[in-house]
C-alpha cells in the first residue's frame, strides 16, 4: 500500500472540491464516527457464521464502508501531522507489553482484569 500516493489523492479531491475548511479535525472525526456506525449496521444482526461469509453485494458495501473509514482517518493524520505507520508501530509495542503472551493468550478479558485474575 502507498500511503503517500493514496494521502496525494485525498488532498486532490478535497482541494478540487474545496472542502479543505469543512476537514477540520472534530469534523473529521465526526464523518469518521459516522462511517463506522455504517459498518456496525452491516454486521449488527449477522450471527457469527453469517459475518464470516458475507455475499457478494453485502462484501462489496462493506470494502466501501472500510474504504471510507480509511480515508476520513487518512485525513485526520494529515491534518494533525500524525505519521500512521510509527503510530501503529508504536501503539503495537505498548500493545505488546500490556498483554503479555503468557497471561493474554486465548484470553478476551481486558489486560487490566487479566493481571487483577494472575
Amino acid at each position: 500500500m502507498n500511503i503517500e500516493k493514496i494521502k496525494q489523492r485525498i488532498q486532490k479531491f478535497s482541494d478540487d472540491r474545496n472542502w479543505e475548511s469543512f476537514h477540520n479535525p472534530k469534523n473529521l472525526v465526526m464523518a469518521l464516527n459516522g462511517e463506522v456506525g455504517e459498518l456496525n449496521e452491516i454486521f449488527q444482526w449477522l450471527n457469527f457464521e453469517e459475518s464470516m461469509n458475507l455475499p457478494d453485494d453485502v462484501k462489496e458495501h462493506t470494502k466501501e464502508e472500510v474504504a471510507d473509514i480509511a480515508i476520513y482517518l487518512l485525513r485526520i493524520c494529515m491534518k494533525l501531522d500524525i505519521n500512521l505507520e510509527d503510530a501503529i508501530m508504536n501503539k503495537m509495542t505498548k500493545n505488546e507489553k500490556k498483554y503479555p503472551v503468557e497471561t493474554s493468550q486465548g484470553g478476551s478479558k481486558k489486560y487490566s482484569k487479566s493481571r487483577e485474575n494472575r
